[in-house]
């Protein structure tokens, strides 16, 4: 992977972003293929047939190099470039999640993306209190010296970012920055870029899906040491941002609400599972002030190559592993105990399976095999 101080040049940037664009590589399966590889460019020879060993018929879909500087040229058109994973500008707690995106698409300035980030996120249909809160909260951490990020939704991130805009946010979108959503928030979005900064995964010109916002709330968790929700109901996509950052060993913080108030009872749940209460700013920067400075626990220059040297998988322990896995998920720890086969036979077996669309990646590193 790219280490921490040094950029890409032009050609390791546009081979990145053919990579990440391939079909099946997610950000796992790319920082697998870096590791084993050494780079994009022997990776990208390399797909079709590791996808072949994995099972796959028909060669997976890998942008060409006009695809990939077309959607540079596209994103540039904007104002927008790409920061890639290790290099100075990519936001240092965002590189130590699990799965963080190898290439961001950035709108913005890249000074926001290096300060203190605190997320502040809630419903969308959001209560005149809740909205107040939010409010006094994101100028109250603004003030304070802290970035405010959220997710750009109707309601309670709208507010965080409108009230954080002097100081300091970061609007993570779900789909493409020419495919912002929701349409109503686009000239927030604008100012946003103008005076904040706007970050996305996607690729130009795609429309959010369902599934897109999960991902999105990962970032908008990865990028900040806390997380405050104000107003959730029990099934409120906020809930998976507040779970997403405990998993990321955030903080979670929650504004407590009436039992009587739909809106309140995710919030409610969530202080009862152990989240911070907060009522004013200075909960929460009573908590994080002493992790504000902290270092990074992970530098790219020490981070381990899995697979880089794995001897190719016997056909005896391909098929071991292929026993093992079926539609339940498996902890990877589990299936090399039982397969009897090496950590990195499984992990390329595995990625292998990845690429050819076979393999489902779960929470906690479990897997399945897809049918």
């Amino acid at each position: 992977m790219s280490g921490r101080g040094v950029h890409l040049d032009p050609g390791q940037r546009r081979d990145w972003l053919r990579l990440i664009r391939s079909e099946n590589v997610g950000p796992r399966a790319f920082r697998s293929l870096i590791n084993r590889f050494g780079g994009a460019r022997a990776a990208l020879e390399a797909l079709p047939a590791l996808a072949r060993r994995g099972g796959r018929l028909i060669p997976p879909h890998i942008p060409s190099i006009a695809e990939a500087e077309a959607e540079m040229e596209a994103l540039a058109r904007l104002g927008g470039r790409f920061i890639a994973l290790g290099e100075p500008e990519y936001p240092v707690l965002l590189r130590e999640i699990d799965d963080p995106p190898p290439l961001l698409a950035v709108r913005g300035r890249n000074d926001v993306l290096l300060q203190p980030t605190v997320a502040i996120v809630g419903s969308r249909n959001a209560s005149g209190a809740g909205r107040t809160m939010t409010l006094r909260l994101a100028r109250g951490l603004g003030a304070a010296g802290w970035v405010v990020a959220s997710g750009l939704a109707r309601g309670i991130d709208a507010a965080a970012h409108e009230a954080s805009l002097s100081t300091g946010t970061i609007a993570v979108i779900a789909g493409g920055h020419d495919r912002p959503y929701p349409r109503e928030n686009e000239p927030l979005l604008e100012r946003i870029a103008s005076e904040g900064a706007v970050l996305s995964e996607m690729p130009m010109g795609w429309e959010p899906r369902a599934r897109d916002f999960p991902r999105r709330n990962r970032i908008v968790s990865g990028l900040s040491l806390g997380v405050v929700v104000v107003e959730a109901a029990e099934r409120s996509g906020s809930l998976i941002t507040a779970r997403l950052a405990a998993e990321q060993g955030r903080e979670v913080f929650a504004v407590p609400g009436s039992p009587l108030d739909p809106r309140a009872g995710g919030t409610n749940a969530l202080i009862k599972q152990g989240a911070a209460l907060v009522t004013g700013t200075e909960d929460v920067l009573e908590v994080l002030a002493s992790l504000r400075d902290r270092p990074s626990r992970l530098d790219m220059e020490e981070a381990a190559d899995e697979g880089m040297d794995a001897p190719e998988p016997s056909e005896d322990a391909r098929g071991r592993v292929l026993g093992l896995l079926g539609p339940v998920p498996m902890p990877v720890d589990d299936i090399v105990v039982l397969s009897g086969a090496g950590v990195a036979e499984v992990q390329v077996l595995l990625l292998e399976l990845e690429l050819a669309g076979r393999l489902e990646r779960h929470v906690n590193g479990t897997v399945s095999l897809g049918f």
